[in-house]
């Protein structure tokens, strides 16, 4: 995704290197139990590649779109008179493609939960049984699609709305693909062993995520709405 978006923005192109540093690291962490199992019966499903292919594709993008938030965020608390006009037109232009990023993730999610409806009908008998994992799917769409149309809605037709909401509602992603698995009791939750306990850099990550949303919200109004 970032490097379609990058032929229209050098900045998305920086992201998404941050974004890739990100996963390797990730990828490399070894607190993830590599014993290999067999697959339980419902998960042995030609549906297993449609269905979570498309979910999993849907979370590159609105990845994109959180890591570029942050980005504008951070260029507004550099803004000042001097730079006001060059960072305006980076903002205007890092919150389009930030649009565009989180329109084709909310698309994928949302086609991606109808094909687990169809995976549940052939597993369970239903479409839809409100299981946590479903239920959080469905909150997840429903709020992007908020942050989505937030630019129809007066009072909240602003970059910098736009923009931070789109870093708060990937916590919503989060406790789709994490949470549910460890927090919550499902069909979907897999996870085993003992009740999980919070990592203390999540609540880092929430006091973070507020003061950059604070300290961008009044620099922004201090240069930008003069």
């Amino acid at each position: 995704m970032g490097i379609a978006l990058g032929r229209k923005s050098d900045l998305t192109l920086a992201a998404t290197t941050f974004v890739t540093a990100m996963l390797l690291w990730i990828a490399h962490q070894s607190w993830v139990d590599p014993a290999v199992a067999n697959l339980v019966p419902v998960l042995d499903s030609y549906w297993l590649m449609i269905h979570v292919a498309v979910i999993v594709g849907s979370y590159g993008p609105l990845t994109v779109g959180m890591i570029l938030g942050i980005v504008s965020l951070i260029l507004m608390i550099m803004s000042n008179e001097k730079n006001k006009k060059r960072m305006d037109l980076n903002l205007k232009e890092l919150t389009i493609i930030n649009e565009l990023a989180l329109t084709v993730g909310l698309i994928m999610l949302t086609i991606g939960n109808f094909l687990g409806g169809q995976w549940a009908n052939e597993s369970w008998g239903r479409y839809w049984g409100w299981d946590p994992k479903e239920t959080w799917a469905l909150i997840s769409i429903l709020i992007y699609a908020f942050v989505i149309h937030t630019r129809l809605v007066p009072g909240l037709r602003n970059r910098w709305t736009f923009n931070f909401l789109s870093v708060v509602a990937y916590a919503s992603i989060m406790m789709t693909y994490f949470g549910v698995n460890f927090y919550l009791v499902g069909l979907h939750s897999y996870a085993s062993g003992a009740q999980v306990i919070t990592p203390s850099f999540i609540w880092y990550c929430v006091i973070g995520v507020i003061l950059l949303g604070g300290f961008s919200y009044w620099k922004h109004h201090k240069v930008f709405k003069k």
